[in-house]
This record gives C-alpha cells, sequence and structure tokens, in this order.
C-alpha cells in the first residue's frame, strides 16, 4: 500500500494484496538499455507513485538518465512535469509541456479539435 514499506516482486502478476507503486531496479535498467540511443524522446507519465519517497526511485532514475540523454527529450503532462521538477532536472530537459493527453492526440492525429476550427 502506499503508507507501506516497498516489497520487491520478480513478475508481472503482482499478488492480489499488493499494488504496483513503482518500477523496480530490474526494469529501471530495461528502460535504460532501450532508451540509451534514441534521438527522440517523448516521457507522459511517471513509473510510479514518486510523490511518495518510498516509491520515487523508479521515476527519478529514469529522470535522471533522461537528463543525461545525447537525444531530445520531451517531457509531457502534469505528473511528468512535476516529477523532473522534484527530481531536479529540469533544466537538462529539451521541451517541457503540461500538456499531457492533448499534446499526445496532436502527435497521434497532427492537430487538435481546437486547432482544426481555426483553420475554416
Amino acid at each position: 500500500s502506499p503508507e507501506g514499506e516497498p516489497k520487491a516482486v520478480d513478475s508481472a502478476n503482482i499478488d492480489d494484496n499488493l499494488m504496483g507503486l513503482d518500477i523496480g531496479i530490474k526494469t529501471i535498467s530495461l528502460f535504460k538499455d532501450g532508451l540509451k540511443d534514441a534521438k527522440t524522446i517523448l516521457w507522459n507519465g511517471p513509473m510510479g507513485l514518486f510523490e511518495n519517497e518510498s516509491f520515487a526511485n523508479g521515476t527519478f532514475e529514469v529522470a535522471h538518465f533522461l537528463a543525461k540523454s545525447d537525444g531530445f527529450v520531451i517531457v509531457g503532462g502534469g505528473d511528468s512535469v512535476s516529477a523532473i521538477h522534484k527530481a531536479g532536472v529540469e533544466k537538462n530537459i529539451d521541451h517541457i509541456s503540461t500538456g499531457g493527453g492533448a499534446s499526445l492526440e496532436f502527435i497521434e492525429n497532427g492537430t487538435l479539435p481546437c486547432i482544426s476550427i481555426l483553420t475554416y
């Protein structure tokens, strides 16, 4: 629970009495390995319940890794922006936007209803 201490599990099958509130060391390593050569990285959504210090490690590890990336790093969404500020890496992120879902919709569709209406 968010009030309890973290318990590492080595499976995607989490017991019914537990909650997935952070990513662990192996998953952090998988993220880093998968992103190490990326030229563009869009991050939308923290890795866990980073507001609770007990469950912030995964989010902060990824934030620090992205802050050192040679790729162009875009962070979008209010929780993600809050996470990079809390991790202290905002100055090393190429672009920060509080637009989360709207940003993803724009990337997916190339426009937004509020923009489309202005082109007529």
